[in-house]
């Protein structure tokens, strides 16, 4: 189960990225973070824009609510989505 961390004005989500995949794509979970695929390289921030654009599309935020709080360089990453409700990003990772 991915741990996520509910607060009073958003969602922390521990990501565990995989850089320069085959497809864009929430894989499952991992160790307690949301396994993500992304077809961007891990150079220059490429990657986490990816992250972003991806969740942003699936939890239905703007992009602009999103951001990288830790790991930025690392594939370990904690992202808050600003304004996300828990039972929202709860629904999206049982989504088949």
């Amino acid at each position: 189960m991915v741990e996520l961390q509910s607060t009073d004005d958003g969602v922390l989500i521990p990501i565990r990225v995989r850089a320069g995949a085959k497809r864009n794509a929430i894989e499952g979970e991992h160790d307690g973070s949301m396994k993500v695929s992304v077809t961007a390289v891990p150079e220059k921030g490429k990657a986490n824009k990816a992250i972003i654009a991806l969740l942003s599309e699936l939890l239905d935020v703007p992009k602009s609510s999103i951001e990288v709080v830790a790991g930025a360089t690392s594939p370990r990453k904690r992202l808050f989505v600003r304004g996300a409700i828990l039972a929202r990003i709860q629904a999206v990772l049982n989504e088949p």
